[in-house]
């Protein structure tokens, strides 16, 4: 990998990058502790928010092929008469 894709991927100097992702750290480290919230607490409500995120996604998709469904009962025969009415009369 040439230097400038590297500074490309990195968006700097890999160290002037690190040095200033270890003092962000250290900065929302800090914050963290003095409101203090526990990282692997943190961790676990990230977890059970995507564990709900997910299951409200398939239980979403379930909903919608149900509306779908419904709504085709309705709308597929209304468009099929249509079309044979429109076909009897050559439009």
């Amino acid at each position: 990998m040439s230097d400038h894709a590297i500074h490309r991927f990195f968006g700097g100097s890999p160290a002037a990058v690190l040095a200033r992702l270890m003092f962000l750290s250290l900065v929302v480290g800090a914050v963290l502790i003095w409101l203090d919230i526990n990282p692997m607490a943190l961790w676990d409500a990230v977890e059970r928010l995507g564990r709900r995120v997910w299951a409200m996604g398939f239980d979403a998709v379930r909903d919608l092929g149900r509306y779908f469904m419904a709504g085709a009962l309705v709308v597929v025969p209304i468009w099929l008469l249509t079309r044979l009415f429109s076909f009897g009369s050559g439009r």
